[in-house]
């Protein structure tokens, strides 16, 4: 597929993020349309599942939650080795994104937004949401989008060390306090989840995303699709 005009592009997006306060989204999306045909592909395809999210998003806010999920299939899209399907649950729920790298394993990528300044606590209960969404029987990834000088200011394994702490503790009034049925449905979700990536916009290079990697998963991750995922995330 050629790359679309820039005034298409910007019909695409004005069309997409509406009068709302998806609206502010509109300039950056169309630039994001001009710049990459397979991105413009993706977004006609599942241009009413994202229409839906941007007319409906409450606030800058949302519209920011949803930019995070269109960062990253952008991203992503940018080397042709990854093929990217959208919300591949449909009703049933599940994580954003499932992927495939050079017709290898399949995995689940689930992006998230953190919405408040990153601390171990913030995290650990950005994680127990997200566990609910994690499918058996496939490797899934959760990506947090964070404001920060640096991806590792995330503290990800700070934050499953206390998890875990928790668990080992058997605080069951901990977990179900947070969604999380008692501690042995914390350890049956938890190994679904083959790692997390902290993912900086705003800082440079290698300092845009680290990967911290669940060694007790039941399905790892697939090694050789980390490293040009990260790669894809840095740039």
């Amino acid at each position: 597929m050629a790359r679309i005009s820039a005034g298409s592009a910007e019909r695409l997006a004005h069309d997409i993020a509406g009068p709302g306060p998806g609206a502010a989204l509109a300039p950056e999306l169309a630039g994001w349309l001009a710049g990459s045909s397979r991105f413009a592909a993706f977004v006609e395809t599942h241009r009413s599942k994202i229409r839906k999210k941007l007319r409906t998003a409450a606030d800058a806010a949302s519209v920011q939650d949803v930019r995070a999920e269109l960062a990253f299939a952008r991203l992503v899209l940018a080397d042709r080795r990854f093929e990217i399907a959208f919300e591949a649950y449909g009703r049933r729920g599940g994580p954003d994104f499932t992927l495939v790298y050079r017709s290898g394993p399949s995995f689940n990528v689930e992006i998230t937004r953190l919405r408040r300044p990153p601390d171990p606590e913030a995290v650990a209960n950005v994680v127990l949401g997200k566990l609910r969404q994690l499918p058996p029987g496939i490797p899934n990834l959760l990506v947090i989008a964070v404001e920060a000088e640096a991806a590792d200011d995330l503290e990800v394994g700070a934050a499953i060390r206390r998890l875990r702490a928790r668990a080992d503790r058997k605080d069951d009034a901990f977990f179900a306090f947070r969604g999380i049925d008692g501690t042995r449905l914390f350890w049956d979700r938890f190994l679904r989840l083959g790692g997390v990536v902290a993912w900086c916009e705003s800082a440079s290079g290698d300092l845009r995303a680290t990967a911290w990697l669940n060694g007790s998963a039941r399905i790892a991750l697939p090694a050789a699709t980390m490293g040009p995922l990260l790669g894809r995330l840095r740039a």
